[in-house]
């Protein structure tokens, strides 16, 4: 895990003066005061946020320093290459259906063997993964509860705007049921996680522990899952990424229908235009190679192509054409506009099934 950027999570609540604003969401009594007060919200959420302990094991591969070089270094890496030992960890989660249905973060359950969930009055239920993803970090989780659980639903992440403010849940270095506030700071971050990158900034604490848990709106509806931090060491510095709602709505229901997700696929390596001489660059995304046996290959697309419009809409960033894809399901065809040696053409694509997808 490098040591800056972490997949585990990032603080103190950004001040504002909310007298006499019509549109703040908060109770008449907060409005008075000089900072909101979260804890009708904290009281009404809190009980869908969830503790999340896994055990799974890991290979040993390595040597005590001091056998290094020495003859006994084979024997020993013969006798510990295959033993395996036991390791822990411990990660939040949000509860979406009172039938058991609870979100994390992959990298939370990882290769679990085990996963435990409590929840905030101590109960603890054995949790089996539902289906995870690994390109959006995202996983499902399915408990088999005595009785109905409260649960959050989700909220549009594309609505939110910077400066709104936030409140993150979780499970901060085990410390439980922990609430803490901040506002959106920036939308649209890529960290280089994956394809995908698409995250809500914040400045809401979020801390090893914190991942998986939910990002709140002021109306209690979740717009992101805390995921990632920025810190020189490991714990919160104010900077932290949440994966937006709106991307991680389709892909827990594509796992809670399916167990996994698929996405289409190209077979192609695409780049942004760049100005040149001081020209602006055009609009499009330029193939950059295609791989001959691949749905775009067979198509008849080429290198140096610069595809403008995916079914009649416009397409402007690598990302953008990447993300339209990924959402298109494997056999179905879509028509690009593809612009080759000066004139525009439609050419029609049956999308493939992403590698690795089975």
């Amino acid at each position: 895990m490098p040591a800056l950027l972490t997949r585990r999570h990032a603080g103190l609540a950004a001040a504002a003066l909310l007298s006499g604003c019509a549109t703040a969401p908060w109770p008449a009594s907060a409005q008075r005061g000089l900072l909101p007060d979260f804890a009708d919200l904290a009281e009404r959420v809190l009980p869908a946020v969830v503790n999340i302990a896994v055990t799974g094991e890991t290979t040993v591969a390595q040597l005590p320093p001091e056998l290094r070089g020495t003859p006994l270094e084979r024997y020993f890496r013969d006798r510990l290459r295959n033993r395996r030992q036991e390791v822990a960890g411990a990660g939040s989660g949000f509860v979406i259906d009172p039938a058991g249905y609870i979100v994390t973060n992959n990298h939370v359950i990882g290769n679990a063997t085990r996963v435990i969930v409590a929840l905030q009055d101590g109960t603890e239920l054995t949790a089996r993964i539902v289906g995870s993803d690994e390109l959006t970090d995202l996983a499902l989780l399915k408990v088999e509860p005595p009785q109905p659980l409260a649960a959050v639903s989700w909220g549009a992440s594309g609505t939110t705007r910077v400066g709104s403010w936030v409140l993150a849940a979780g499970n901060p270095f085990g410390l439980g049921g922990t609430v803490t506030s901040g506002i959106v700071s920036a939308r649209g971050r890529e960290i280089g996680a994956g394809p995908f990158d698409d995250f809500i900034q914040t400045d809401a604490a979020i801390n090893p522990g914190n991942s998986g848990g939910p990002l709140f709106n002021a109306a209690g509806e979740v717009i992101g899952i805390n995921t990632a931090i920025y810190s020189p060491s490991g714990a919160s510095a104010g900077i932290g990424f949440a994966t937006p709602s709106d991307l991680a709505r389709p892909v827990i229901e594509q796992l809670r229908r399916d167990g996994r997700v698929e996405r289409g696929w190209l077979g192609v390596s695409v780049q942004d235009l760049v100005p040149e001489d001081g020209r602006p660059a055009r609009r499009g995304v330029l193939i950059a190679g295609v791989e001959r046996t691949s749905p775009a290959g067979r198509a008849g697309l080429r290198q140096g192509d610069v595809v403008v419009a995916i079914n009649g809409d416009r397409v402007e960033t690598s990302r953008a054409l990447v993300r339209t894809v990924a959402a298109v399901a494997p056999g179905q065809t879509i028509r690009l506009t593809v612009l080759r040696e000066g004139r525009e053409r439609e050419m029609p694509v049956q999308v493939g099934r992403r590698p690795g997808q089975g």
